[in-house]
């Protein structure tokens, strides 16, 4: 096949993928612009209404990993398809729910398909990537979910707020409609991974190096959490940033947060994924440093805000491209995908607690100490990234002679 051709049939197999990692990460986050108009038109309370937003979480985190193994087997293309399908159907029929429990019925249901599909999107990114190009074409599929926080949840509440609440549920599955389109237009036949034991499947799963790496993303998501659930109320503190203006800032921040995502796979293909992951440590800890600074000097000029806003935006994007490379080396093939299903797990968990913590703090203890906290966190998660590469036990010899021959 020509090179041309071939780099061409590659650009449209990513936008797949990416288009896909965009509507699930939408329909995970839309809630929370029309989360007023689903309490009125429910008649539940907010606080009820967001637990919509919980539900969808804890279920991807806890059903990831027994997916990934129950699945394991699977034909990729096939696996793609009849989650996306489940998805769309779920998001489609919320016209049809008139009550607060039918509505919830319909979020596990996505729930449950986004569970599946995520973690294939990126094991299939990184099973066709060409070599010397995983790090990249993970980056680009996870400019996808960048993408829907920048354009997909925006998009979803003007939706919402012109044609009704249930309009943006319709959307996002005629998104994924199209999605599912492409993906079988762009897609070829992926043969799962070669055929293997439940035991010989989860054994990687355990290996000391991979744990490390996975507390490592807990701990890394917290800290970002805990400062981007709680922004408005810091920007206000700081700059006296209106909700207009934080709209202005958080585009700003999105761009360079996809940015940082498509230079960290880059970064992960020349020079590793460890050395990558302490440079966007650094970034975001030296931007946590700044917002410190800038927090002491309140009110602060807008100006000194923008600059490590825009560092942070892009440092903590930059953060799960080598996760997910480090993960799929230390696990091998046969186990890539459950890895990957656990390092979605993982990021699910450490933004439940990294929300939670956040709003401790911001109560307890004033807006200031969120990017402490934040960068406190960055430290520590790379001192466990750092000692994932230093674990030294015959079982994971293997997976280091791979992370090297991948990147």
């Amino acid at each position: 096949m020509p090179l041309f051709r071939r780099h061409q049939r590659g650009g449209l197999r990513l936008a797949a993928l990416a288009l896909t990692a965009f509507t699930l990460q939408t329909d995970d986050f839309v809630i929370v612009g029309v989360l007023p108009a689903i309490a009125d038109g429910l008649a539940v309370t907010e606080a009820a209404a967001g637990q919509l937003v919980t539900v969808f979480s804890v279920i991807c985190a806890v059903i990831a990993p027994v997916a990934a193994v129950a699945t394991a087997s699977w034909p990729r293309r096939h696996l793609l398809a009849g989650g996306m399908l489940l998805f769309c159907a779920a998001n489609l029929a919320v016209p049809l729910a008139t009550s607060y429990p039918a509505l919830m019925a319909l979020r596990v249901l996505a729930a449950l398909a986004a569970a599946v599909v995520l973690p294939t999107v990126f094991a299939v990114t990184a099973a066709l990537a060409p070599p010397g190009r995983q790090g990249r074409d993970l980056a680009t599929v996870m400019a996808g979910l960048t993408g829907a926080v920048v354009a997909g949840v925006p998009a979803g509440t003007w939706i919402g707020a012109a044609f009704g609440w249930q309009a943006t549920f319709v959307a996002n599955g005629l998104l994924g409609v199209a999605a599912l389109a492409f993906l079988l237009t762009a897609l070829p036949d992926v043969a799962p991974p070669p055929a293997a034991g439940i035991a010989e499947r989860l054994r990687p799963l355990a290996r000391p190096a991979l744990v490390f790496v996975l507390l490592a993303a807990v701990v890394a998501v917290l800290g970002n959490l805990l400062f981007q659930t709680y922004l408005g109320p810091f920007l206000s503190d700081v700059a006296g940033v209106d909700s207009s203006g934080l709209g202005w800032l958080l585009l700003l921040a999105g761009a360079a947060g996809i940015a940082g995502a498509r230079l960290s796979g880059t970064l992960i293909d020349r020079i590793g994924s460890t050395r990558t992951f302490a440079l966007a440590a650094a970034l975001f800890t030296a931007a946590m440093a700044g917002l410190t600074l800038s927090w002491t000097l309140r009110p602060a000029h807008l100006a000194l805000v923008v600059v490590p806003l825009i560092v942070w935006s892009a440092a903590a994007w930059a953060v799960p491209p080598p996760v997910q490379a480090r993960a799929l080396a230390f696990a091998g093939a046969q186990a890539g995908p459950q890895a990957l299903a656990l390092v979605s797990s993982a990021v699910y968990l450490g933004a439940s607690l990294g929300a939670g913590l956040g709003g401790w703090l911001l109560d307890a203890l004033g807006s200031g100490t969120l990017p402490v906290a934040a960068g406190t966190c960055a430290i520590v998660a790379l001192a466990l990234f750092t000692l994932a590469g230093r674990t030294t036990p015959a079982t994971d010899a293997a997976s280091k002679q791979t992370e090297r021959a991948t990147i």
